[in-house]
């Protein structure tokens, strides 16, 4: 069933090297589905296997998340004591995306799991795989080709980071071999129904109110085509928010007829995170993205930069119109 054959007998043998040893599965700031549910997945499977294996993220895991942690052991980095990890990263195009405190504290990557174009092979061994939908749909096909252990909390977790990944199984990556992994996920006990619910059936009054604040900032740029919505550091007070509560609000930008780019720009102290969205893979939003010093995939990348977002703004758009320009010329 997969198409990772070769790579599912490398991964196995490179789990084989675990043996005896403790292990950390980091996972990126900010998380998401994708990177928790990797996160929680491939710790599960270590675990199983014998290895001393838990999973660490910087940032606390995201409220409609922690319901697909389980009982895997998920620590913050306060709760780590000493300095001797192997680690695996997932999700991460780049090893500084764990975060200054764990990248400072554990610099040496042994295992990079990942599925972004932008990934430049920063570990001992890269399973890097960017023509997959999502880092969940690589562990998935190969924990599937390995025969390793699968429970419902794994498979939830595979399924909650593919189905996070490809917005639901709408964007462009999404093809019958995804449907398949999931198909079989099912039959491990996911359950498509009680992720949905989580993800999109809980939302707290505060965060349709920071939704609504988004939507009326939206500023149209070059004939309609670009779509910017705004979110201030005020807003979060306002409405008794978290930056986690912006999760997916970028892909109401996109939604809009006639965008072809959805942009979030998230202002946080004097740092601005912003978040690109293409219809169309030809825009190239990583590429995009590279210019502020970020990455991501051909329509779905994001960036961060310490400015004023009032300084930040035209820059940004000057930005998008040199890219549409060349974009358009080829």
């Amino acid at each position: 069933m997969s198409s990772f054959l070769q790579e599912s007998t490398q991964f196995a043998n490179a789990l084989n090297q675990l043996q005896g040893k403790s292990v950390l599965v980091l996972g990126h700031r900010r998380p998401d589905g994708d990177c928790i549910g990797s996160q929680v997945a491939l710790t599960r499977v270590l675990i199983d296997l014998g290895i001393d294996a838990r999973a660490v993220n910087q940032d606390p895991v995201p409220r409609t998340l922690r319901k697909f942690v389980g009982d895997t052991p998920f620590y913050s980095p306060q709760e780590v004591k000493g300095e001797e990890f192997v680690i695996i990263t997932v999700d991460c195009a780049d090893k500084k995306r764990v975060g200054d405190e764990l990248s400072k504290r554990f610099p040496q990557v042994f295992l990079n799991v990942d599925h972004h174009v932008s990934n430049n092979d920063y570990a001992e061994i890269n399973f890097v795989l960017s023509n997959a939908s999502a880092t969940g749909e690589i562990l998935a096909k190969f924990f599937l080709d390995c025969g390793f252990t699968i429970d419902s909390t794994t498979a939830d977790g595979l399924y909650l980071g593919i189905a996070t990944d490809t917005g639901q199984f709408c964007y462009g990556g999404t093809n019958a071999s995804v449907f398949e992994v999931c198909r079989r996920l099912c039959e491990y006990g996911a359950s498509p129904a009680s992720v949905a619910h989580e993800l999109y059936e809980r939302e707290k009054p505060g965060r349709v109110q920071l939704l609504q604040k988004f939507l009326a900032s939206f500023k149209m740029e070059y004939d309609d085509r670009v779509c910017i919505g705004i979110i201030r550091d005020s807003y979060y007070e306002e409405t008794n928010t978290q930056a986690e509560d912006t999760e997916g609000f970028v892909d109401y930008a996109r939604s809009m007829e006639g965008v072809e780019i959805g942009v979030l720009i998230e202002e946080q102290n004097k740092n601005i995170k912003g978040s690109f969205r293409a219809k169309d893979s030809r825009y190239r939003v990583d590429v995009l993205a590279k210019e502020f010093s970020g990455g991501g995939h051909a329509c779905a990348a994001g960036f961060n930069v310490v400015k004023s977002l009032d300084d930040f703004y035209p820059e940004l758009v000057n930005a998008i119109g040199s890219h549409l320009l060349k974009t358009n010329e080829k």
